[in-house]
């Protein structure tokens, strides 16, 4: 029935999805040929728009199939599904705009292709989320619930049930627990759905009851009754998940891989990991990164001016740092230090009234300034706009040894700022915080996360009263 019911939702979120594509490109052909805003002059006749409108909305299914735009589950993030949202209409305009030059429309609107794409994107956008957000506060009020049959009232399964009370929105409710040990007492009777019976009562409880999924939360040592429990949920057309008794252990939100045709838990889950998001970071930090390089263009020429100025030396400061996958990489800034030995530079904490310190190089260092050349880091692929902040292998070799999960930062390119930064943990602040906020954006990435942090380093201003 479950499936069923998202094979029909798939099909109409794809309807309502090419609705959408429909009324976009109405709006933009008003907008572009009608309305009398912009010129309105077209070389091309209204069937070729709509034939090349058809074709842009027959890719968007396409696509949208292929990266799950139409696979649904209740437990998942508005985020991810705006993710997928503007891949799946950014990948379909890259193949449209090919399919043009490949045919030779050279002479279809531009202005009109923008406005169709972004009035498209973003009704698509406002609509998935109204209907998310109606769903979820349908499910709080108790509509469109999903039963669950909760095996082991234990630890696992009391945890389980407990942590179920905080996500209303998601519409899960306990039906009962099975057990072969466990009775309530008193207290616990009042906490916990009661417990319906022993383990082999599960084929019963499956015809009797409404369920429809089962978790599975026993110990290790029960875990011979696993092929026996799942043979009958498959039976009875239940979906099985699986809490494992080891879940403390485990460092974060772990996933299922495949590798060499072998289940496996992969204990860190990080989106980077997988090509398509690498793909749109890399896009995105190119575009950024030039952009800003054009727009700072004139302050760069002026902060090279004012480091000749004002003492002897080279402008830029090349520092060794560690990055990506472990590897070195020189990290550029604008030199904001009289010239000294490597071994002081690379060994060294800068301190409030450090003697090496410029007055310039104070007033870069305080504004961030000294930090734009490395948008250049990032061209070159050393540096991505967001991420944890490199550090300096000697730091590193101490840090990895003191700081729990230190390491875990170097599974990503390292940024200019970060999820650290933009909550004001630069300079003289806690690595250990730092640390704790770069491993939450490593495995919370999405695009959008990058846009908000970028967002909120720019609305904090750049002064730093922590940088030395």
């Amino acid at each position: 029935m479950i499936r069923k019911n998202q094979r029909f939702l798939s099909k109409l979120y794809m309807l309502f999805d090419m609705l959408c594509v429909g009324i976009a490109f109405g709006a933009a052909w008003w907008v572009k040929f009608a309305s009398g805003y912009l010129d309105g002059d077209s070389a091309l006749s209204f069937s070729t728009y709509v034939m090349w409108g058809g074709v842009y909305g027959a890719v968007v299914l396409i696509i949208g199939t292929i990266s799950s735009l139409y696979s649904f589950h209740r437990k998942k993030r508005f985020a991810d599904e705006l993710v997928r949202i503007l891949q799946t209409h950014g990948i379909a305009l890259f193949v449209l705009l090919g399919s043009l030059f490949f045919f030779k429309q050279v002479h279809i609107s531009r202005e009109f292709l923008a406005i169709f794409i972004s009035i498209a994107v973003m009704i698509t956008t406002i609509y998935r989320y109204v209907v998310k957000r109606g769903l979820r506060k349908a499910r709080e009020k108790g509509y469109n619930k999903q039963y669950v049959l909760i095996l082991g009232a234990g630890t696992l399964g009391k945890t389980f049930y407990r942590n179920l009370k905080y996500y209303p929105e998601i519409g899960y409710e306990v039906v009962g627990f099975l057990d072969d040990r466990a009775t309530w007492d008193s207290e616990e009777s009042k906490q916990y759905a009661p417990i319906m019976g022993a383990l082999n009562n599960l084929d019963r409880m499956l015809n009797e009851k409404l369920i429809d999924e089962v978790i599975i939360a026993l110990p290790l040592d029960a875990h011979h009754k696993f092929p026996d429990i799942i043979n009958t949920c498959e039976k009875a057309g239940v979906r099985t998940l699986i809490i494992p008794d080891f879940f403390d252990y485990l460092p974060s939100r772990p996933y299922f891989d495949n590798f060499a045709g072998m289940p496996m838990i992969n204990v860190r889950d990080i989106p980077l990991d997988v090509m398509r998001n690498r793909v749109f970071k890399r896009g995105f930090d190119i575009i950024f990164a030039l952009i800003a390089i054009i727009i700072t263009s004139p302050v760069l020429l002026l902060v090279a001016i004012g480091i000749k100025l004002t003492s002897p030396g080279p402008i830029l400061f090349k520092q060794e740092r560690v990055g990506l996958n472990r590897r070195n990489f020189y990290m550029y800034k604008f030199r904001s230090m009289k010239v000294s030995s490597d071994q002081v530079a690379d060994t060294q904490w800068t301190t409030a009234n450090d003697p090496r310190k410029t007055r310039f190089g104070s007033f870069l260092r305080k504004t961030s300034l000294d930090e734009l050349p490395q948008f250049f880091n990032v061209l070159f692929g050393h540096m991505s706009v967001v991420g944890p902040r490199p550090e300096r292998p000697y730091f590193v070799e101490q840090f990895k040894e003191e700081i729990p999960k230190y390491m875990v930062k170097h599974h990503v390119r390292p940024g200019i700022t970060g999820w650290a930064q933009s909550n004001g943990l630069r300079g003289d602040t806690s690595i250990e915080e730092r640390i704790r906020h770069d491993i939450f954006y490593i495995e919370n990435w999405s695009l959008l996360f990058d846009i908000k942090i970028i967002w909120k380093t720019i609305w904090n201003g750049f002064v730093n009263k922590n940088a030395y």
